[in-house]
């Protein structure tokens, strides 16, 4: 593609270029994955992968995340050194990034995206079972209040408690304690993690709604870095991006994080594109849920003029038609405004106080 043939000194092709990851095994196998797919698309080019530090979030450990309420926790340092320019690009989940970036920073490319729904993982001795089957009582670990609002308004005989810690030592500490029946993670992280088998039971939209942006993973990189932006533009995936910029730009309207529950479910068919987007009390009893839709079937239009720096809730996908990208926002704006008007700010305020005081 354009621009990417070495260019002497200071061109993409006459260096390295640095990915940025984190130290767990899931954020290293994402960013792999991405590095794998770039070295296909660019042989010419030389990537390295550079290894960050643990960030705030894998530190804490002791404390729920939603309590620690920054949803920049895991990429904080990332974009530190972004913003050094000690690495070009770094790999996250979409779900993990803000809805609005810090200045100078995009997300340069959402990839395809992997099955979004959450999954059960039992406990071996619950093999075979599903939610319903577990006996009264039962503990089953998450740290998603989004989920365990869902679950509890399902599975009023469950007990739902926190769990934390990357993937391994969550299923570790499932596997060899007795605390947890069962756990509920990502389908998406299970999967790239090889660990698919170990999927008890999916959840569909209708038992729990997923987080925003759940299964996609993003490339952030330096707003201004053209060449950067133009290779990584590549990687995009057209229905992905939509359904994450309605996703997205709901959640920003309703000003949502990772201490309340919010969640979501995009279909794309046909040229439209359905959003179902949902608030919660902490504990699911009161809940607003609703569906709309827009058309999404436009050309891509030739690039006329200075339209260099669109960013639709911080991505940024020239190769994806911008009124597509405009009617996607649109339609995350209008759910999130639909839930406002019937009270979801004071659904979210009760869930975000008690969650404080927890």
């Amino acid at each position: 593609p354009g621009g990417m043939s070495p260019q002497g000194e200071n061109g993409v092709g006459a260096r390295a270029v640095r990915v940025g990851t984190r130290r767990s095994q899931l954020a290293r196998i994402q960013t792999d994955s991405i590095v794998e797919m770039l070295r296909e698309l660019y042989p010419e080019l030389r990537f390295e992968i550079a290894v960050a530090m643990s960030t705030t979030g894998d530190k804490i450990l002791d404390t729920a995340l939603s309590k620690i309420g920054e949803k920049s926790l895991f990429t904080k340092e990332l974009e530190n050194a972004l913003e050094r320019n000690e690495v070009d690009l770094v790999v996250h989940s979409l779900k993990d990034l803000p809805t609005s970036l810090p200045p100078g920073f995009t997300i340069g490319a959402v990839c395809k995206r992997e099955n979004p729904l959450d999954a059960v993982v039992f406990h071996p001795k619950n093999c075979g079972k599903t939610l319903s089957l577990l006996p009264e009582k039962s503990v089953i670990g998450t740290s998603s209040l989004r989920r365990a609002a869902q679950l509890k308004k399902k599975f009023p005989q469950l007990e739902f408690r926190d769990i934390r810690g990357n993937l391994n030592t969550r299923l570790k500490k499932l596997d060899e304690k007795e605390d947890f029946s069962a756990i509920i993670l990502a389908a998406a992280g299970l999967k790239r993690m090889g660990w698919e088998n170990r999927i008890g039971q999916l959840l569909s939209p209708e038992d729990c709604l997923y987080a925003v942006g759940q299964g996609a993973l993003a490339v952030e990189v330096r707003a201004k870095d053209q060449e950067i932006l133009n290779m990584v533009s590549a990687l995009h995936d057209a229905d992905t991006v939509l359904c994450c910029i309605a996703e997205r730009a709901f959640m920003k309207r309703l000003e949502g994080g990772c201490s309340v529950p919010v969640a979501v479910n995009t279909v794309l068919k046909d040229g439209q594109l359905y959003l179902t987007g949902a608030v919660y009390s902490l504990d699911g009893s009161d809940s607003l849920k609703e569906t709309m839709q827009t058309s999404i079937h436009y050309p891509q239009q030739s690039e006329d003029g200075p339209n260099d720096d669109v960013q639709h809730v911080g991505i940024t996908a020239k190769n994806v038609p911008g009124q597509a990208q405009e009617a996607a926002e649109n339609l995350g704006v209008e759910v999130a405004s639909l839930l406002l008007s019937k009270g979801a700010k004071h659904i979210l305020s009760v869930a975000r106080q008690l969650n404080d005081a927890r």
